[in-house]
Protein backbone atom coordinates (compact mmCIF):
# COMPACT_ATOMS: atom_id res chain seq x y z
CA UNK A 1 0.00 0.00 0.00
CA UNK A 2 2.74 2.58 0.72
CA UNK A 3 4.16 1.92 -2.75
CA UNK A 4 0.79 2.55 -4.42
CA UNK A 5 0.33 5.79 -2.48
CA UNK A 6 3.83 6.96 -3.58
CA UNK A 7 2.96 6.39 -7.27
CA UNK A 8 -0.30 8.32 -6.90
CA UNK A 9 1.60 11.20 -5.33
CA UNK A 10 4.12 11.23 -8.20
CA UNK A 11 1.30 11.36 -10.77
CA UNK A 12 -0.34 14.25 -8.92
CA UNK A 13 2.97 16.12 -8.77
CA UNK A 14 3.81 15.58 -12.48
CA UNK A 15 2.96 18.61 -14.66
CA UNK A 16 0.14 18.21 -17.14
CA UNK A 17 1.31 18.38 -20.80
CA UNK A 18 0.60 21.63 -22.60
CA UNK A 19 -2.35 21.64 -24.95
CA UNK A 20 -2.97 23.34 -28.26
CA UNK A 21 -5.23 26.42 -28.42
CA UNK A 22 -8.17 24.20 -29.38
CA UNK A 23 -7.56 21.96 -26.36
CA UNK A 24 -7.74 18.78 -28.44
CA UNK A 25 -4.26 17.33 -27.91
CA UNK A 26 -0.87 18.21 -26.41
CA UNK A 27 1.10 20.90 -28.24
CA UNK A 28 4.31 18.88 -28.15
CA UNK A 29 4.96 15.27 -27.29
CA UNK A 30 8.54 13.94 -27.27
CA UNK A 31 7.25 10.49 -28.12
CA UNK A 32 5.81 11.83 -31.38
CA UNK A 33 8.79 14.00 -32.35
CA UNK A 34 10.08 11.38 -34.79
CA UNK A 35 7.04 11.92 -37.06
CA UNK A 36 8.28 15.37 -38.01
CA UNK A 37 11.70 13.97 -38.93
CA UNK A 38 10.14 11.19 -41.03
CA UNK A 39 7.92 13.63 -42.93
CA UNK A 40 10.83 16.03 -43.40
CA UNK A 41 12.98 13.23 -44.87
CA UNK A 42 10.10 12.24 -47.16
CA UNK A 43 9.71 15.87 -48.22
CA UNK A 44 13.42 16.03 -49.04
CA UNK A 45 13.17 12.86 -51.14
CA UNK A 46 10.30 14.34 -53.13
CA UNK A 47 12.27 17.54 -53.76
CA UNK A 48 15.32 15.53 -54.83
CA UNK A 49 13.23 13.38 -57.20
CA UNK A 50 11.63 16.49 -58.69
CA UNK A 51 15.07 17.93 -59.51
CA UNK A 52 16.19 20.03 -56.53
CA UNK A 53 19.68 19.31 -55.09
CA UNK A 54 18.63 18.66 -51.47
CA UNK A 55 21.40 16.99 -49.47
CA UNK A 56 21.22 15.31 -46.07
CA UNK A 57 23.00 18.15 -44.27
CA UNK A 58 20.31 20.58 -45.43
CA UNK A 59 17.60 18.32 -44.02
CA UNK A 60 19.44 18.16 -40.70
CA UNK A 61 19.74 21.94 -40.71
CA UNK A 62 16.01 22.27 -41.39
CA UNK A 63 15.17 19.91 -38.50
CA UNK A 64 17.36 21.91 -36.12
CA UNK A 65 15.86 25.19 -37.29
CA UNK A 66 12.30 23.90 -36.79
CA UNK A 67 13.09 22.76 -33.25
CA UNK A 68 15.02 25.90 -32.28
CA UNK A 69 12.74 28.54 -33.82
CA UNK A 70 9.51 29.75 -32.28
CA UNK A 71 7.12 29.12 -35.22
CA UNK A 72 3.71 30.71 -35.06
CA UNK A 73 2.19 30.24 -38.51
CA UNK A 74 2.29 28.18 -41.69
CA UNK A 75 4.15 31.01 -43.40
CA UNK A 76 6.99 30.76 -40.84
CA UNK A 77 7.09 27.00 -41.26
CA UNK A 78 7.36 27.41 -45.03
CA UNK A 79 9.94 30.20 -44.80
CA UNK A 80 12.14 28.10 -42.49
CA UNK A 81 12.12 25.15 -44.88
CA UNK A 82 12.78 27.42 -47.88
CA UNK A 83 15.72 29.08 -46.13
CA UNK A 84 17.35 25.75 -45.33
CA UNK A 85 16.55 23.80 -48.50
CA UNK A 86 16.61 26.37 -51.35
CA UNK A 87 19.77 28.21 -52.37
CA UNK A 88 19.01 29.34 -55.94
CA UNK A 89 16.20 31.64 -57.12
CA UNK A 90 15.20 29.37 -60.01
CA UNK A 91 14.50 26.54 -57.53
CA UNK A 92 11.93 28.57 -55.59
CA UNK A 93 8.88 27.96 -57.90
CA UNK A 94 9.33 24.18 -57.72
CA UNK A 95 9.74 24.35 -53.93
CA UNK A 96 6.53 26.42 -53.68
CA UNK A 97 4.58 23.83 -55.67
CA UNK A 98 6.04 20.89 -53.73
CA UNK A 99 5.33 22.51 -50.37
CA UNK A 100 1.73 23.26 -51.35
CA UNK A 101 1.05 19.69 -52.49
CA UNK A 102 3.01 17.85 -49.78
CA UNK A 103 1.83 19.80 -46.72
CA UNK A 104 -1.76 20.47 -47.78
CA UNK A 105 -3.25 17.50 -45.86
CA UNK A 106 -5.04 19.31 -43.02
CA UNK A 107 -4.78 16.36 -40.61
CA UNK A 108 -1.07 15.83 -41.24
CA UNK A 109 -0.33 19.55 -41.10
CA UNK A 110 -2.31 19.84 -37.89
CA UNK A 111 -0.32 17.08 -36.24
CA UNK A 112 3.00 18.65 -37.26
CA UNK A 113 1.90 22.10 -36.13
CA UNK A 114 0.77 20.55 -32.85
CA UNK A 115 4.30 19.26 -32.34
CA UNK A 116 6.05 22.59 -32.69
CA UNK A 117 3.47 25.37 -32.96
CA UNK A 118 1.45 25.66 -29.77
CA UNK A 119 0.27 29.15 -30.78
CA UNK A 120 -0.56 28.47 -34.43
CA UNK A 121 -3.13 30.84 -35.89
CA UNK A 122 -5.37 30.11 -38.86
CA UNK A 123 -5.09 32.17 -42.04
CA UNK A 124 -6.92 32.47 -45.32
CA UNK A 125 -6.16 29.85 -47.95
CA UNK A 126 -3.87 30.93 -50.78
CA UNK A 127 -4.49 29.93 -54.41
CA UNK A 128 -2.62 26.78 -55.45
CA UNK A 129 0.49 27.16 -57.63
CA UNK A 130 0.40 25.99 -61.27
CA UNK A 131 0.53 22.31 -62.12
CA UNK A 132 3.92 20.66 -62.60
CA UNK A 133 4.21 17.25 -64.27
CA UNK A 134 7.64 16.45 -62.84
CA UNK A 135 6.33 17.15 -59.34
CA UNK A 136 3.38 14.84 -59.98
CA UNK A 137 5.71 12.04 -61.06
CA UNK A 138 7.88 12.60 -57.96
CA UNK A 139 4.92 12.52 -55.55
CA UNK A 140 2.95 9.75 -57.24
CA UNK A 141 5.35 7.49 -59.16
CA UNK A 142 3.78 5.01 -61.51
CA UNK A 143 3.66 1.47 -60.07
CA UNK A 144 6.14 -0.94 -61.54
CA UNK A 145 4.64 -3.19 -64.17
CA UNK A 146 4.92 -6.93 -63.49
CA UNK A 147 7.58 -8.57 -65.62
CA UNK A 148 6.24 -11.18 -68.07
CA UNK A 149 7.61 -14.71 -67.83
CA UNK A 150 10.80 -15.35 -69.77
CA UNK A 151 9.68 -17.22 -72.88
CA UNK A 152 10.59 -17.39 -76.52
CA UNK A 153 8.12 -14.58 -77.23
CA UNK A 154 10.51 -11.99 -75.74
CA UNK A 155 12.54 -11.81 -78.95
CA UNK A 156 9.45 -10.74 -80.89
CA UNK A 157 8.59 -8.12 -78.26
CA UNK A 158 12.13 -6.65 -78.48
CA UNK A 159 11.82 -6.27 -82.23
CA UNK A 160 8.47 -4.57 -81.82
CA UNK A 161 9.98 -2.11 -79.30
CA UNK A 162 12.78 -1.30 -81.73
CA UNK A 163 10.32 -0.67 -84.55
CA UNK A 164 8.29 1.57 -82.25
CA UNK A 165 11.39 3.64 -81.55
CA UNK A 166 12.13 3.85 -85.26
CA UNK A 167 8.59 5.01 -85.98
CA UNK A 168 8.87 7.59 -83.21
CA UNK A 169 12.08 8.94 -84.77
CA UNK A 170 10.23 9.60 -88.03
CA UNK A 171 6.84 10.62 -86.64
CA UNK A 172 5.84 14.18 -87.47
CA UNK A 173 5.66 16.41 -84.38
CA UNK A 174 2.32 17.82 -85.49
CA UNK A 175 0.66 14.38 -85.66
CA UNK A 176 2.06 12.88 -82.44
CA UNK A 177 -0.29 11.66 -79.74
CA UNK A 178 0.14 12.75 -76.13
CA UNK A 179 2.06 9.57 -75.26
CA UNK A 180 4.34 9.91 -78.31
CA UNK A 181 4.98 13.57 -77.51
CA UNK A 182 5.95 12.64 -73.94
CA UNK A 183 8.37 10.02 -75.29
CA UNK A 184 9.78 12.52 -77.78
CA UNK A 185 10.36 15.01 -74.96
CA UNK A 186 12.36 12.40 -73.06
CA UNK A 187 14.49 11.83 -76.17
CA UNK A 188 15.02 15.59 -76.55
CA UNK A 189 16.05 15.87 -72.89
CA UNK A 190 18.73 13.22 -73.47
CA UNK A 191 20.31 14.99 -76.44
CA UNK A 192 23.61 16.74 -75.74
CA UNK A 193 24.27 19.23 -78.56
CA UNK A 194 27.90 20.01 -79.38
CA UNK A 195 28.18 23.52 -80.75
CA UNK A 196 30.95 24.80 -82.96
CA UNK A 197 33.92 26.27 -81.11
CA UNK A 198 35.37 29.74 -81.64
CA UNK A 199 38.66 31.29 -80.55
CA UNK A 200 38.45 33.91 -77.81
CA UNK A 201 40.86 36.63 -76.70
CA UNK A 202 41.63 34.78 -73.46
CA UNK A 203 44.23 32.06 -73.04
CA UNK A 204 44.51 28.84 -71.05
CA UNK A 205 47.38 26.63 -69.90
CA UNK A 206 48.55 24.11 -72.48
CA UNK A 207 51.50 21.70 -72.95
CA UNK A 208 52.45 23.50 -76.17
CA UNK A 209 52.07 27.03 -77.41
CA UNK A 210 53.51 30.42 -76.65
CA UNK A 211 55.20 31.20 -73.33
CA UNK A 212 52.88 32.36 -70.56
CA UNK A 213 54.91 35.29 -69.23
CA UNK A 214 52.71 35.95 -66.21
CA UNK A 215 52.89 32.36 -65.02
CA UNK A 216 56.63 32.37 -65.75
CA UNK A 217 57.22 35.43 -63.56
CA UNK A 218 55.12 33.98 -60.72
CA UNK A 219 57.05 30.69 -60.86
CA UNK A 220 60.35 32.59 -60.94
CA UNK A 221 59.35 34.58 -57.85
CA UNK A 222 58.64 31.32 -56.01
CA UNK A 223 61.88 29.82 -57.35
CA UNK A 224 59.89 26.91 -58.82
CA UNK A 225 60.68 27.46 -62.49
CA UNK A 226 61.75 24.25 -64.21
CA UNK A 227 60.43 25.03 -67.68
CA UNK A 228 58.51 28.09 -68.88
CA UNK A 229 54.72 27.50 -68.79
CA UNK A 230 52.88 27.54 -72.09
CA UNK A 231 49.44 28.81 -73.07
CA UNK A 232 47.10 28.76 -76.04
CA UNK A 233 43.95 30.69 -77.05
CA UNK A 234 40.86 29.48 -75.25
CA UNK A 235 37.95 28.13 -77.25
CA UNK A 236 34.32 28.58 -76.28
CA UNK A 237 31.02 27.43 -77.82
CA UNK A 238 29.79 29.72 -80.57
CA UNK A 239 26.76 31.80 -79.51
CA UNK A 240 23.37 30.58 -80.68
CA UNK A 241 20.31 32.75 -81.37
CA UNK A 242 16.88 31.16 -81.84
CA UNK A 243 14.12 33.03 -83.69
CA UNK A 244 11.02 30.80 -83.56
CA UNK A 245 7.71 31.38 -85.31
CA UNK A 246 4.81 30.58 -82.92
CA UNK A 247 1.90 31.07 -85.32
CA UNK A 248 -0.90 28.51 -85.45
CA UNK A 249 0.83 26.22 -87.97
CA UNK A 250 4.27 26.44 -86.30
CA UNK A 251 3.46 26.06 -82.60
CA UNK A 252 4.42 22.39 -82.15
CA UNK A 253 7.63 22.63 -84.22
CA UNK A 254 8.81 25.77 -82.42
CA UNK A 255 8.11 24.15 -79.05
CA UNK A 256 10.64 21.43 -79.91
CA UNK A 257 13.36 24.03 -80.52
CA UNK A 258 12.40 25.79 -77.28
CA UNK A 259 13.01 22.51 -75.42
CA UNK A 260 16.47 22.34 -76.99
CA UNK A 261 17.20 25.97 -76.07
CA UNK A 262 16.10 25.30 -72.48
CA UNK A 263 18.50 22.36 -72.31
CA UNK A 264 21.38 24.49 -73.63
CA UNK A 265 20.65 27.22 -71.08
CA UNK A 266 20.79 24.58 -68.31
CA UNK A 267 23.75 22.37 -69.29
CA UNK A 268 24.68 19.26 -67.38
CA UNK A 269 27.74 18.92 -65.14
CA UNK A 270 29.82 17.50 -68.00
CA UNK A 271 30.05 20.84 -69.84
CA UNK A 272 32.88 23.05 -68.71
CA UNK A 273 31.39 26.26 -70.03
CA UNK A 274 27.78 27.28 -70.56
CA UNK A 275 27.08 28.32 -74.16
CA UNK A 276 25.63 31.75 -74.88
CA UNK A 277 22.04 31.19 -76.05
CA UNK A 278 19.41 33.83 -76.81
CA UNK A 279 15.82 32.86 -77.62
CA UNK A 280 13.07 34.93 -79.25
CA UNK A 281 9.59 34.02 -80.45
CA UNK A 282 7.44 35.95 -82.88
CA UNK A 283 3.92 35.84 -84.22
CA UNK A 284 2.51 39.30 -84.69
CA UNK A 285 5.30 40.76 -82.50
CA UNK A 286 8.78 39.86 -81.23
CA UNK A 287 9.25 38.64 -77.63
CA UNK A 288 12.52 37.76 -75.89
CA UNK A 289 12.13 34.62 -73.72
CA UNK A 290 15.71 33.88 -72.64
CA UNK A 291 15.00 34.70 -69.00
CA UNK A 292 11.97 32.38 -68.91
CA UNK A 293 13.92 29.48 -70.44
CA UNK A 294 16.62 29.68 -67.76
CA UNK A 295 14.34 27.83 -65.33
CA UNK A 296 15.77 24.38 -64.68
CA UNK A 297 12.37 22.68 -64.82
CA UNK A 298 11.32 22.33 -68.51
CA UNK A 299 7.62 22.36 -67.60
CA UNK A 300 7.98 25.54 -65.56
CA UNK A 301 10.08 27.15 -68.31
CA UNK A 302 7.55 26.46 -71.07
CA UNK A 303 4.68 27.55 -68.82
CA UNK A 304 6.48 30.84 -68.16
CA UNK A 305 7.01 31.31 -71.90
CA UNK A 306 3.32 30.73 -72.61
CA UNK A 307 2.36 33.25 -69.94
CA UNK A 308 4.81 35.87 -71.26
CA UNK A 309 3.82 35.60 -74.94
CA UNK A 310 0.40 37.13 -75.74
CA UNK A 311 0.33 36.19 -79.45
CA UNK A 312 0.93 32.42 -79.23
CA UNK A 313 -0.81 30.50 -82.05
CA UNK A 314 -1.88 33.73 -83.75
CA UNK A 315 -0.95 35.33 -87.05
CA UNK A 316 2.49 35.79 -88.61
CA UNK A 317 4.36 38.98 -89.42
CA UNK A 318 7.87 37.87 -90.28
CA UNK A 319 9.16 41.13 -91.76
CA UNK A 320 7.94 43.25 -88.82
CA UNK A 321 9.46 40.79 -86.32
CA UNK A 322 12.83 40.67 -88.11
CA UNK A 323 12.79 44.47 -88.30
CA UNK A 324 12.25 44.65 -84.52
CA UNK A 325 15.10 42.20 -83.94
CA UNK A 326 17.52 44.07 -86.25
CA UNK A 327 16.62 47.39 -84.67
CA UNK A 328 16.61 46.45 -80.97
CA UNK A 329 18.67 43.28 -80.49
CA UNK A 330 21.06 42.56 -83.37
CA UNK A 331 23.82 44.83 -82.04
CA UNK A 332 23.44 43.41 -78.53
CA UNK A 333 24.04 39.84 -79.68
CA UNK A 334 27.57 38.43 -79.24
CA UNK A 335 29.77 38.46 -82.30
CA UNK A 336 29.93 35.33 -84.43
CA UNK A 337 26.49 34.03 -83.46
CA UNK A 338 24.65 31.34 -85.39
CA UNK A 339 20.99 32.26 -85.96
CA UNK A 340 18.32 29.55 -86.25
CA UNK A 341 15.23 30.95 -87.98
CA UNK A 342 12.30 28.58 -87.42
CA UNK A 343 9.41 29.48 -89.73
CA UNK A 344 7.51 28.24 -92.76
CA UNK A 345 8.09 31.55 -94.58
CA UNK A 346 4.38 32.17 -95.15
CA UNK A 347 4.15 35.90 -94.45
CA UNK A 348 0.64 37.26 -93.89
CA UNK A 349 -0.41 39.09 -97.05
CA UNK A 350 2.94 38.36 -98.70
CA UNK A 351 1.54 36.89 -101.90
CA UNK A 352 -0.65 39.87 -102.78
CA UNK A 353 1.53 42.66 -101.36
CA UNK A 354 4.94 43.74 -102.75
CA UNK A 355 6.06 44.26 -99.16
CA UNK A 356 8.19 41.13 -99.44
CA UNK A 357 10.95 43.42 -100.62
CA UNK A 358 10.95 44.64 -97.01
CA UNK A 359 11.27 41.01 -95.81
CA UNK A 360 14.24 40.45 -98.14
CA UNK A 361 15.88 43.62 -96.82
CA UNK A 362 15.44 42.59 -93.18
CA UNK A 363 16.70 39.08 -93.91
CA UNK A 364 19.81 40.55 -95.54
CA UNK A 365 20.45 42.75 -92.50
CA UNK A 366 20.09 39.69 -90.27
CA UNK A 367 22.52 37.67 -92.40
CA UNK A 368 25.16 40.40 -92.30
CA UNK A 369 24.98 40.66 -88.50
CA UNK A 370 25.57 36.95 -87.74
CA UNK A 371 28.06 34.19 -88.48
CA UNK A 372 25.54 31.91 -90.17
CA UNK A 373 21.79 32.11 -90.82
CA UNK A 374 20.10 28.69 -90.87
CA UNK A 375 16.47 28.42 -91.90
CA UNK A 376 14.55 25.53 -90.33
CA UNK A 377 11.39 24.94 -92.34
CA UNK A 378 8.92 22.14 -91.49
CA UNK A 379 7.42 22.39 -94.99
CA UNK A 380 10.49 20.60 -96.33
CA UNK A 381 8.99 17.36 -95.03
CA UNK A 382 6.93 17.31 -98.22
CA UNK A 383 8.81 15.94 -101.22
CA UNK A 384 6.71 18.08 -103.56
CA UNK A 385 7.59 21.33 -101.78
CA UNK A 386 8.26 24.21 -104.18
CA UNK A 387 9.42 27.72 -103.12
CA UNK A 388 6.51 29.49 -104.77
CA UNK A 389 5.34 31.68 -101.87
CA UNK A 390 6.68 35.24 -102.01
CA UNK A 391 7.94 35.05 -98.43
CA UNK A 392 9.90 31.87 -99.16
CA UNK A 393 11.43 33.43 -102.27
CA UNK A 394 12.45 36.50 -100.26
CA UNK A 395 14.19 34.45 -97.54
CA UNK A 396 15.95 31.78 -99.62
CA UNK A 397 18.76 33.95 -101.12
CA UNK A 398 19.82 35.19 -97.66
CA UNK A 399 20.12 31.94 -95.71
CA UNK A 400 23.19 29.74 -95.50
CA UNK A 401 21.27 26.48 -95.18
CA UNK A 402 17.63 25.48 -95.61
CA UNK A 403 16.90 22.43 -93.44
CA UNK A 404 13.76 20.50 -92.36
CA UNK A 405 12.66 20.30 -88.73
CA UNK A 406 9.60 18.08 -88.33
CA UNK A 407 10.73 14.90 -86.53
CA UNK A 408 13.44 13.60 -84.20
CA UNK A 409 15.65 12.49 -87.09
CA UNK A 410 15.72 16.00 -88.56
CA UNK A 411 16.51 17.49 -85.14
CA UNK A 412 19.43 15.09 -84.66
CA UNK A 413 20.77 15.93 -88.14
CA UNK A 414 20.54 19.63 -87.25
CA UNK A 415 22.53 19.12 -84.05
CA UNK A 416 25.13 17.11 -85.96
CA UNK A 417 25.50 19.96 -88.45
CA UNK A 418 26.15 22.41 -85.59
CA UNK A 419 28.92 20.26 -84.09
CA UNK A 420 32.57 21.25 -84.64
CA UNK A 421 34.34 19.65 -87.56
CA UNK A 422 31.18 19.11 -89.60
Amino acid sequence: MPMVEDRRAERRAAPEPARSPSGDRPAYSPAEGHHLAENLVHFGRVLRTAGLPVSTDRLLLAAQALQAGGLASRADFKATLATCLVDRPEHRPLFEQTFHVFWRDPDLLGRIMALLLPQAQGRAATPPPPENRRLGEALFPAPAKPQPPRTEQLDIDARLDLSDRERLQQRDFDTMTAAEWAAARRVLAGLQPRLAQRLTRRHEAAPRGRIDWRATLRAEARRELAAPPRERPRRSPAPLVLLADISGSMGRYSRVLLHLAQGLLNPGPGLRERPVVEAFVFGTRLTRITRQLKARDPDAALAAVSAAVPDWAGGTRISASLHAFNRDWARRMPAGATVLLVTDGLERGADDDPGCACLAFEAERLRLSCRELIWLNPLLRYTAFQPRAAGVQALLPEVSRHLPVHDLDSVERLLASLAPGR
